[in-house]
């Protein structure tokens, strides 16, 4: 696998429609000096993310998973004055990262960022009547998956999207044998989303800088 090609296509097409503007660059650079892991999606994965937000008219989205909050500077720009995002994140350092990073994209009024273990974020979300959400993005730890992605559909409508990254892990998902809980984990949503009769759903691979992995494409019926 030539992975200098794919990194060189990959800043190729960012180069001429990736949109990565000073703001986004200012949050990588926030995180890193916050050290905050650099396992966000990439500036064309993120402008891919808004392509698929403003396909399905998003006004409500809801995402798993925050860091510094890059992908939800590129999610929330999708939004009209009127929308909304809600972002869920476990550790209260990140958040404050992020809020400082959608402050400063003038995106504050749009964006509220839960702070607290997703599951019990999920379910305040659920007995507070927050859904239906027009997209959500699931990309937070990855052995719970499958019961983020049974949270998302019971805070989804018909139409919904919902969009799991990471769920091909450099091809490690072929292998039964494989003890990395985050492959077990996203093993398990890929089997879940299978057998799932509620949804219509693809896995498109992905290349790039961030190497070999996949995003699941899911429209809920």
């Amino acid at each position: 696998m030539d992975t200098s090609l794919f990194e060189s296509v990959d800043q190729y097409i960012g180069n001429l429609l990736g949109d990565e503007d000073a703001v986004l660059k200012g949050t990588l650079k926030s995180m890193k000096d916050a050290g905050i892991p650099g396992i966000n999606v990439t500036a064309n994965q993120g402008k891919f993310l808004q392509v698929l937000a403003r396909l399905c008219g998003a006004k409500k989205i809801l995402e798993i998973g925050t860091l510094g909050g890059y992908s939800t500077i590129w999610l929330a720009r999708a939004l009209s004055a009127d929308g909304q995002l809600i972002t869920l994140e476990l550790e209260q350092a990140y958040a404050d990262v992020a809020r400082q990073n959608i402050i400063k994209a003038g995106l504050d009024p749009l964006v509220d960022i839960k702070v607290g273990k997703a599951m019990d974020s999920l379910a305040s979300l659920d007995a507070e009547d927050e859904g239906p959400f027009d997209m959500i993005f699931i990309d937070a730890d990855k052995p719970p998956y499958t019961e983020y992605f049974e949270w998302a559909l019971k805070l989804s409508r018909p139409g919904t999207l919902i969009v799991a990254d990471n769920v091909i892990r450099e091809g490690k998902v072929l292998d039964d044998n494989c003890d990395d809980e985050r492959v077990s984990g996203v093993q398990r949503f890929n089997k879940a989303l299978a057998d799932n009769k509620q949804v219509t759903a693809t896995i498109i691979q992905t290349v790039g800088s961030k190497e070999h992995d996949g995003m699941a494409i899911v429209v809920v019926k």
